[in-house]
Parts: C-alpha cells; sequence; structure tokens
C-alpha cells in the first residue's frame, strides 16, 4: 500500500518535515526546543505518540518532553533511565540505518531496566508489517563531528497509517533526528552563552561595585592612602593619593602626583624606606610636608595587579603615628634624663661611657694611637681648650637639649669584627677610635683624651636643710644650666645623683681638662637667686680620663677618688653658703 502511494508520501512528509524543522529553529529555548521536537514528531511525521529522551551530565537519560498523550506525559515526563539499560536497548535492537528497532516478537530485550515507558493494549498483528502496541522504535541523536555524542533518543509510537515505516519514512525520521540533534545542541549553546552572559554581567556588575566600594573606601579613608608604579623607570612615582594624605603632608593631590615617597622621605629615613619597598613592607618613618616640617607615618605596603597579567601597582597605608611617636621618644627621654635638670642621668652616662670604650688593653690602644689609628685633636673654640677632629666631641649631647627626640650618638660607633688592626692582622676592634689616657696625668705631654670631670657641689646640704628642697632643687637645675653652658655642644652633662655632676669631654690634653674644670668651678661660684634670696655653692672637680681596657664603673670611681683628693686639698678654705 506504501508503495503504490510512496510519490504522495514523499511529498506531504517533505513538505511537513520542512515545516517541523522550521518550528526547531523558532524555539527560544532548550525546554522549548525539546518540545517543538516531540511536537515535529506528531505533527509532521504521523506518529500518535512521540517522547525525547535528554542525556544529562551525569550520563543517565531523562524523559525531558512528550507528545501525543497527557496521560503518558504525566506519567513518565521526568523520569530517568540509566545509560547502560539505553545502551543495552540500542546495542540489542534491529538496526535501520541510524534507528533502533525492538519488535513486540523481542520484547524479552524491554524486561530488568530502567528505561521509562507507556504500555498500550490492541490486537494482534494481522499482517507482516502491521505496527503492534508493543513495538519500540528509536531514534539517536547524535552530536555532529567525529565523537558522535549521544545527545539523547526519540522515543515514536503509533504510527497513523498503522503499520512499520517504509524506507522513506525510516529516513524521513532519522533526518529529523538528525536535524533536532543540531537543534537541541544549538539551543544548549545558546543557553550556555545566556548563562555566560548573565554570570559575565553579575561579575561586572560586582567588579564595578568592588571597584566603587574600592574608590570610597580610598577616598574617604580617615588615614593616608596611595597607590605607586612598581617597576619600569617610573618605579615609586605616586599615581594616586587621597585626600586624608593630601592634607597630612600638606600638598594638593595634582602636586603629590610629581613626587614618589623618596623625594618625600627625611633623609635620614630613606634607607629604610627602600628596605621597605615591597610587598607586605612596614616601616615607621618621617615624611615632608609642604611647610618644611616633618611627620612621622606608619607606611604598610601591599602589591595589587591591575589584570591577571597587568601591571602591577604599591598600593600603601600612611597612618599618622606623631602623637604616639612623640610620646614613645618623650618616654624614652625620660628613662634617659634627670626629671629635676633634664640632663642625661646616670643610667645614660654609662651607656655613653660604654658606647666609647672597648675591653682591649690599654696598652695595646696606645700602640695603635702611636701607630696613627688613635683619636687626634686639635685647639678649638673660643673657650681656650681642645675641640677636636675626630668623632669625639660631635658624639655628645651636651644634656640641656629637652628635645623628646633624642637618639643616642653612640649607637653605632662602636661596631667590632670587621677592617684591620694596626699589628697587621684583622681583629675585634676595628672601625673603633680607641681611648688612650694622656701618660704624664696632671702633666701635659700632648695626648688628647676623653677627660671625665665628677663634680661635687660644696656647701649644699646647708642651703637644703637652712631653706628646704624647693631652694635645693633651684640650685641644681641652675648648677645644671652653667655647667651645660660651659661646655661644649658635642660634650656631655651629666647628674648621677644627688649634687653630683659627670662631666664628658672628649679630645683635650690634661691642661685642657684642668683649664675647664676652673672655668666650670668659677661659672658655678656667682650668687644663686632664689625667691629673692641669693646663695652660693661652691664645687669640687675631679678630673679622670677615660681609656680601653677599662669599665665604666673604674673610670667614674678614678674621677670620683681625684675629686675626693681635690676636696682634701682645699678643706682649710673656709666655704659658705648663704
Amino acid at each position: 500500500m506504501e508503495t503504490e502511494s510512496e510519490p504522495y508520501v514523499r511529498l506531504s512528509t517533505l513538505r511537513q518535515l520542512h515545516q517541523v524543522v522550521a518550528d526547531l529553529n523558532t524555539a527560544r529555548s532548550l525546554a522549548d526546543t525539546l518540545q517543538t521536537v516531540a511536537d515535529g514528531v506528531v505533527a509532521g511525521l504521523n506518529y500518535e505518540l512521540a517522547c525525547v529522551n535528554l542525556v544529562r551530565p551525569d550520563g543517565d537519560l531523562v524523559v525531558a518532553a512528550f507528545a501525543g498523550s497527557s496521560a503518558a506525559e504525566a506519567l513518565i515526563t521526568g523520569r530517568v533511565g540509566s545509560r547502560a539499560s539505553w545502551e543495552r536497548r540500542l546495542s540489542m535492537a534491529t538496526a535501520w540505518g541510524d534507528l533502533r528497532f525492538i519488535p513486540h516478537t523481542e520484547g524479552w530485550v524491554l524486561m530488568e531496566d530502567d528505561v521509562p515507558q507507556w504500555h498500550t493494549d490492541g490486537p494482534a498483528p494481522r499482517f507482516e508489517d502491521e505496527w503492534h502496541p508493543h513495538d519500540r522504535l528509536y531514534a539517536p541523536m547524535y552530536a555532529s563531528g567525529s565523537g558522535r555524542e549521544l545527545l539523547g533518543v526519540i522515543s515514536v509510537d503509533r504510527p497513523r497509517n498503522g503499520r512499520h515505516p517504509g524506507p522513506w519514512g525510516q529516513e524521513a525520521l532519522q533526518m529529523y533526528a538528525s536535524q533536532s540533534a543540531i537543534a537541541i545542541s544549538n539551543a544548549r549553546l545558546r543557553s550556555n552563552m545566556q548563562r555566560a552572559l548573565v554570570r559575565l554581567e553579575r561579575e561586572q556588575q560586582a567588579l564595578r561595585a568592588s571597584e566603587e566600594s574600592f574608590r570610597q573606601a580610598f577616598e574617604y579613608a580617615p588615614s593616608g592612602m596611595a597607590i605607586a608604579e612598581m617597576g619600569g623607570d617610573q618605579h615609586g612615582r605616586l599615581l594616586r593619593t587621597n585626600d586624608a594624605l593630601c592634607r597630612l603632608l600638606g600638598r594638593p593631590a595634582s602636586v603629590m602626583r610629581r613626587y614618589s615617597f623618596a623625594d618625600l622621605v627625611h633623609p635620614e629615613d630613606i634607607g629604610t624606606l627602600l628596605r621597605t619597598s615591597a610587598e607586605g613592607g612596614r616601616a615607621e618613618l618621617r615624611l615632608g610636608r609642604r611647610d618644611g616640617t616633618y611627620v612621622w607615618v606608619s607606611l604598610r605596603n601591599s602589591v595589587v595587579a591591575d589584570t591577571a597579567d597587568g601591571p602591577r601597582f604599591l598600593l600603601t597605608h600612611v597612618e599618622d603615628i606623631e602623637e604616639r611617636k612623640r610620646h614613645e621618644l618623650q618616654l624614652a627621654h625620660r628613662a634617659s634624663h634627670d626629671a629635676l635638670t633634664g640632663l642625661p642621668n646616670s643610667a645614660e652616662l654609662r651607656s655613653r661611657l660604654s658606647a666609647r670604650l672597648c675591653e682591649r688593653p690599654a696598652a695595646h690602644a696606645a700602640a695603635d694611637q702611636a701607630a696613627g689609628y688613635g683619636g687626634g685633636y686639635e685647639s678649638g673654640r673660643d673657650g681656650g681648650y681642645a675641640t677636636g677632629q675626630g668623632p669625639g666631641p660631635a658624639a655628645y649631647d651636651s644634656g640641656h637639649s629637652g628635645s623628646p627626640g633624642y637618639e643616642s650618638p653612640y649607637e653605632h660607633e662602636h661596631e667590632h669584627g670587621f677592617g684591620f688592626e694596626p699589628a697587621g692582622g684583622a681583629g675585634p676592634y676595628d672601625h673603633h677610635v680607641h681611648i688612650v689616657a694622656p701618660t704624664g696625668g696632671d702633666i701635659d705631654d700632648g695626648t688628647k683624651g676623653l677627660a671625665v670631670l665628677f663634680c661635687d657641689l660644696d656647701g649644699f646640704k646647708s642651703i637644703n636643710d637652712r631653706f628646704g628642697h624647693h631652694t635645693g632643687d633651684a640650685v641644681l637645675i641652675e648648677v645644671a644650666r652653667r655647667l651645660t653652658t660651659g661646655v661644649r655642644d658635642g660634650d656631655t652633662v651629666a647628674r648621677l645623683g644627688g649634687d653630683e655632676f659627670v662631666v664628658l669631654a672628649d679630645g683635650l690634653g690634661a691642661a685642657d681638662a684642668a683649664d675647664l674644670a676652673v672655668r666650670l668651678r668659677n661659672a658655678i661660684i656667682p650668687p644663686i637667686r632664689v625667691d629673692g634670696r641669693a646663695v652660693r655653692v661652691g664645687a669640687s672637680f675631679g678630673i679622670g680620663w677615660a681609656e680601653c681596657g677599662m669599665s665604666v664603673e673604674e673610670v667614674l670611681n678614678s674621677a670620683d677618688q681625684r675629686m675626693y683628693v681635690e676636696k682634701r686639698s682645699r678643706a682649710k678654705v673656709h666655704r659658705r653658703a648663704g
């Protein structure tokens, strides 16, 4: 019968196939495409029932669309058949080209598997090619390409003419399955692209939101923020600064872009900055303001990338620590200075002496000086005693500066372990200027050394007893001022405690030290006015000499003993305070 109407069947089927394929291309989503595939089988290929089984990411097949029976659709839509059961069916079925047919006579193939299916009843076939309700016909859908990846399977049932499809009907179903595979692949691609676009848009929105959050956090941060170039010819140049940093340094943003932190840092802190210009670097240093002053800041660096392989920038957080630093320096100053007079205290005096002395025996130090390695000093300023050309005078704080920014000048002066020895071999005291005492004691032999003048006030106890500690404190403050005024800027005036003071003066010979003691004593003797009352104190000085190989206590004890020798020698001289 099909042979007699073959031309008509072919033309009619071709028209219907053209229409349903056109419908496939108008579907807007993957779900619409799958349902259009099922509907096209029923509408264009003359089957009463059609089911689309789609391969899931895990490999199993799910009933994704059904057409022709609402009852069957409700029964099996969404149900899953395992990949193993499907492969068993397709491998054991009769091949009609790419189609697979299982006749009702081989129903045992369908047993003991989990492929979703529907059951319809009907009479037994009356002739050979009549369709039986238990016949199964499958049209696998493969992705284009050499791999022939299985996308899904179209199941059809109950052809309207009641017969097995002939060669033309088989070819039409096979062509439709091929077009459906293309439509499903395209729908998946569109779906993936739409999801990617949605995800990209969300990521871009998140990026814009993140950039805006960063901008606001950067611009309105209460502490300074800066972005600088990293690498290249412009390494370190400031690209962007926030308002807080501009206010801190008193410079507008347009001007800040001309600089790097290296241009703004205090010259003494440039080394600290260079060691910090890396990811995770932290430092405390001073940055210059527009008015020429400096402010203490804490820098914290982190490296950020513009893109995955793009340029890298240095993000620097700048925190104003001026108050904290001032407080720390004040505490350090209080710990090392006398609270009453502001002079270096006993601990600071010992620290400064210790920094100048080494344990090398004095004989070796003298040999070094004789060989030309000691510190030689020449005559000095208006005071008439030597100022020196070595590191000595400049290495001392006179003690009258109350600046909280004081830093001990001896921190880096006493280095051991590198260089050379005069004797010819490398030794443990290189880069150290050995201290040598005049060999003649009170007789000036031309040697310049570190003089230690121990001063004890005469008559101070009677002032305390008669007029009280208030007057005594005022006397100590004035004596400290007079001592400080009478020495060079590089010398140290320290208060040991009570009415005892010590002066360190480097680069002096014996005559210079004696002259200094006389002038300081004469500066102390004039009356001191306290609350309208004039009081007097005297002073006894003992001159000792610091020398490498001596301990700090030995140096101070030597000067102290000489002071007592002088005090006893002047015991018959009448000294009265008030």
